[in-house]
């Protein structure tokens, strides 16, 4: 996945210099309300090696998304399968000022491509919390289909929305 491209991102592994952004991110309610909530500054490090760490075990994750014009960090788009995690999710969180430009479904349809063509998984879903009506619609944007509602783990009430 790390060297994925489309027409205006590149997929790459975190570095340091992404950790001030990230951190930042996530210590706003508004921005880290369904991706796990608010989180402390060493919170937010953790979470960072957490996605490095998932993939250099999976080959596979949540990857840094940058735009080509502007070389800027504009949030992450990938793929997840921990251990105990039922199917692997197509997971994903833009930056405030990235959204509305298109770059979640730009992302997010290269990301499942890659995952039902190249790591050929026989499941993709997106596990979404039913109040996030923005995860939702790009979901449903990027081809999935709203499957069932199920408690996840201890998440809560996430629905499932399915990939073909």
């Amino acid at each position: 996945m790390i060297g994925l491209e489309t027409n205006r991102l590149i997929f790459r592994q975190w570095n340091h210099s992404d950790y001030p952004i990230f951190a930042k991110f996530y210590s706003v309610e508004e921005n880290a309300l369904y991706v796990g909530g608010v989180k402390s500054p060493e919170e937010s490090w953790r979470l960072l090696a957490t996605y490095m760490g998932h993939y250099e075990l999976n080959g596979f994750s949540y990857l840094a998304i940058e735009e080509k014009a502007s070389g800027n960090l504009i949030g992450t788009v990938g793929l997840w399968k921990s251990h105990p995690w039922p199917e692997p999710e197509l997971g994903y969180w833009l930056l405030p000022d990235s959204q509305g430009k298109g770059f979640g479904v730009e992302a997010g349809t290269a990301v499942k491509e890659f995952a039902l063509n190249e790591l050929k998984f026989d499941s993709l879903v997106s596990y979404i919390d039913p109040a996030n009506e923005s995860s939702k619609k790009l979901a449903l944007r990027l081809g999935a289909k709203f499957e069932t509602t199920i408690e996840l783990l201890d998440f809560g009430k996430h629905e499932i929305f399915r990939y073909k």
